[in-house]
């Protein structure tokens, strides 16, 4: 029974003094990250598409703030180039070509479908659902538009379709100049 204490103590005792390396060890081998990554991945659309040669938007943001260029994202278009420069201190490089991106989503023709799961193991936010030799289907609200579903699909059953801007964020403003003021007269109209 001593020798069953004796196991207990050490043991505890070892824990303990592991314990107080490491905790020692994390705070004296502590590695600050870089602000500069973090408030480039910020900026970036977080769409994870990988279109840009980098298996994500931090791994991106990392090789900018190593040098590499910043036109690269094409979900996020021109205005996320804008952007990154202007946290970078640098010029907004031309964009040889590279246009706004039209916002699109990933659509299953369930018609089509066998349910053989490619898609959803391509999708890295997680927007399609389905089961194995089941029908898949796209979440619109969850799909970025990165189009890393189309290409494993065996048969073709996923195109890319136009989002059209809801009547909520259509641009209200309108110019002053351009309203024409009506006056109306207050008439009371009496029932006969």
């Amino acid at each position: 029974m001593t020798t069953l204490y004796c196991v207990l103590i050490a043991i505890s005792v070892l824990a303990l003094i592991f314990g107080v390396v490491l905790g020692f060890a994390s705070i004296k081998l502590k590695v600050e990250a870089d602000p500069i990554v973090e408030k480039i991945d910020a900026l970036l659309p977080q769409t994870q598409c990988a279109q840009c040669g980098y298996p994500g938007c931090r791994p991106y943001a990392e090789a900018i703030a190593n040098g590499d260029v910043i036109t690269k994202c094409v979900p996020g278009g021109q205005q996320t180039v804008v952007k990154i420069a202007e946290l970078m201190g640098v010029d907004v490089p031309a964009m040889d070509g590279m246009e706004e991106p039209e916002v699109k989503v990933a659509f299953i023709h369930e018609d089509m479908c066998i349910g053989c799961t490619k898609c959803i193991q391509a999708c890295p936010v997680d927007a399609i659902i389905g089961t194995n030799k089941a029908m898949h289907t796209i979440i619109p609200d969850l799909c970025t538009g990165c189009e890393l579903c189309v290409a494993p699909c065996p048969t073709d059953c996923i195109s890319m379709e136009k989002v059209e801007k809801p009547i909520e964020s259509w641009n209200w403003k309108i110019d002053p100049k351009m309203v024409i003021p009506i006056k109306y007269e207050n008439k009371m109209v009496v029932g006969e």
